[in-house]
């Protein structure tokens, strides 16, 4: 008995020495096995990282890594798949994006009629009477073009179709729709009614409207519109965040909202339903909305570091597509046109030196070379005029900064400006764009993504969706490539101008943070940090290519938790 004893007490002994002890820090997760690009200019590539809470625990290899490793630790095996910063939409529209769902979506029409055909396609199950909504067409991408008045169609075609419903029917930019007969009788407009200022309602040879409404004039036909519902919005963002995290967005720079949207982000955040990482610029046409946050002051990093609204966003011009870009030169194929200053610019200059005064950053869509030299005036009088008010480093914006005269490019780094470009409208928009801007003023100031890195500029990516799909990747493949998604021309167009994968992967993440100035807290994988990531089935930084728009979205984790997995 004596003996037996003893023996039990050598295997408990035993037993303990072979017990791994738990580690004083234990990690929730620990992913491995695949190449982890950082964004860390000082450790660019890891083996391994921990994750634990909401934050990076460890970023290395694996072996330190397992120092981590306790009996509650999930270990996540990466299976050569690629995990970079998580991505951060860096100029969008959340609503648009959901609503763009519910509504009718015309990007894939490839003429005037396949649009009038999905449309009618709704029509036949909506009561009459009933509004119809849609937008994503866009007449330079029609492989069949109708007939069509100052380079638009006509409502025409639209109003045979689609007699007993008002249909509205906005252009892929955003800048233009196209109102059937229904709609504009409601709206009560006619061959008689007023030109906007900023804005344009087209007339045909008969005097009468064609059913195209330009820049500001949009607002004549969206005012009667019943407002959307609560359920409504509620869908649409539901919808937008779904798809976000579907294509590893964990970031969104949300361009303009105003109070209501707001409020239904807070509604989200409160109750653990955003998740995303939403950085909100403030509708700058909303008078009441910036007189209560200049007041207030900047809301940051609200509900766990979901919601920082900060921003203010303004409209110096219009869209490209629909000759609404406001240019320095007449549009080469518009001789007398120069575009639309949509905005008054006293009241952009005003209401920018207000912003800077009250610590809010500045973020105006600039697409024409004309409007591009506006505002950077603007914001350098603004920084000279108010030195007092200076905030450390103000990091105001250009939204889009798509066409530039040559002597504006350096001005950019100078005043430390950010331009917000979107690299696959150059995939969309080039191989019509030439015949708006002509060869030489595309060839030295259209997209110029290599000159402004080159200058010192920090370049934030992004895809304006829903003008665009919102898929990073396809923007990542045309900032490297500058092809279109078909793969044209071979070599890209004005080649010189490519950003390196490098750069391209750092415009998605550390620099779009840098621009809503959480660059100590997101854009890379380092310790301390975020928990943000994404996973690839590719390694975009190393595959030919042509894979890229290949490339899956294979898991989207935001603070240490996952919130879409393929």
């Amino acid at each position: 008995m004596r003996y037996t004893t003893v023996y039990i007490i050598l295997l408990s002994l035993l037993a303990g020495c072979t017990q791994k002890t738990e580690p004083e820090i234990v990690a929730d997760s620990i992913f491995f096995n695949g190449p982890i690009y950082t964004m860390d200019a000082s450790n660019s590539k890891a083996e391994a990282i921990a994750i634990r809470a909401d934050t990076f625990l460890y970023v290395g290899s694996k072996a330190e890594a397992e120092a981590f490793k306790g009996t509650s630790t999930k270990m996540v095996d990466l299976n050569g798949k690629t995990m970079i910063p998580g991505l951060t939409e860096g100029h969008a529209h959340i609503m648009g994006v959901g609503y763009n769902l519910l509504n009718v979506d015309l990007r894939e029409a490839k003429s005037y009629q396949e649009m009038v055909e999905m449309v009618a396609e709704r029509a036949a199950n909506t009561p009459n009477g009933t509004w119809i909504l849609g937008r994503g067409w866009h007449q330079d991408k029609w492989t069949e073009k109708p007939e069509m008045t100052k380079g638009f169609p006509t409502h025409d075609l639209l109003s045979e179709a689609i007699p007993n419903h008002p249909v509205w029917l906005k252009h892929a930019s955003g800048h233009a729709a196209l109102g059937n007969a229904m709609a504009m009788e409601v709206a009560g407009i006619d061959g008689g009614s007023v030109q906007p200022d900023g804005g344009e309602i087209f007339m045909g040879l008969s005097g009468q409207p064609t059913g195209i409404f330009n820049e500001t004039a949009q607002g004549l036909i969206t005012q009667v519109i019943p407002s959307q519902t609560k359920e409504s919005d509620e869908q649409a963002l539901k919808l937008a965040l779904q798809q976000c995290f579907k294509y590893g967005i964990t970031g969104f720079h949300q361009a303009g909202s105003g109070m209501k949207d707001i409020n239904l982000f807070k509604e989200f955040a409160e109750r653990g339903d955003l998740k995303l990482r939403l950085f909100v610029m403030l509708n700058g046409r909303d008078e009441d909305l910036l007189d209560t946050y200049f007041k207030n002051g900047i809301e940051e990093d609200l509900f766990n570091n979901q919601l920082t609204v900060r921003s203010v966003k303004l409209y110096a011009d219009g869209a490209l597509g629909s000759r609404g870009a406001w240019l320095l030169e007449e549009y080469a194929d518009a001789p007398g046109v120069h575009g639309h200053n949509v905005m008054p610019m006293k009241e952009i200059e005003s209401i920018t030196a207000d912003a800077y005064k009250a610590g809010f950053q500045v973020c105006v869509h600039a697409i024409g070379d004309r409007a591009n030299r506006e505002v950077l005036d603007i914001y350098e009088r603004t920084f000279n005029l108010y030195p007092e008010s200076a905030p450390k480093e103000p990091r105001f914006r250009i939204e889009h900064a798509q066409h530039f005269h040559p002597d504006d490019i350096p001005r950019f780094a100078e005043m430390g400006v950010i331009p917000a470009m979107q690299a696959i409208h150059m995939s969309s928009d080039r191989p019509w764009a030439i015949d708006r801007l002509g060869q030489q003023r595309i060839e030295w100031g259209a997209y110029m993504w290599q000159t402004l890195l080159q200058s010192g500029a920090h370049i934030v990516n992004g895809t304006d969706a829903p003008v665009e799909p919102i898929t990073p990747l396809a923007s990542f493949y045309a900032s490297v490539s500058r092809r279109t998604l078909s793969g044209n021309p071979e070599g890209g167009y004005e080649p010189g101008e490519k950003m390196t994968r490098e750069q391209a992967l750092r415009s998605y993440t550390l620099d779009a943070a840098y621009a809503a100035f959480r660059e100590d807290r997101k854009g890379s994988i380092e310790v301390g940090k975020w928990a943000d990531l994404t996973i690839l089935d590719k390694d975009i930084m190393t595959i030919p290519e042509e894979e890229i728009l290949q490339t899956e979205v294979d898991m989207t984790v935001i603070g240490g938790e996952i919130v879409y997995k393929r």
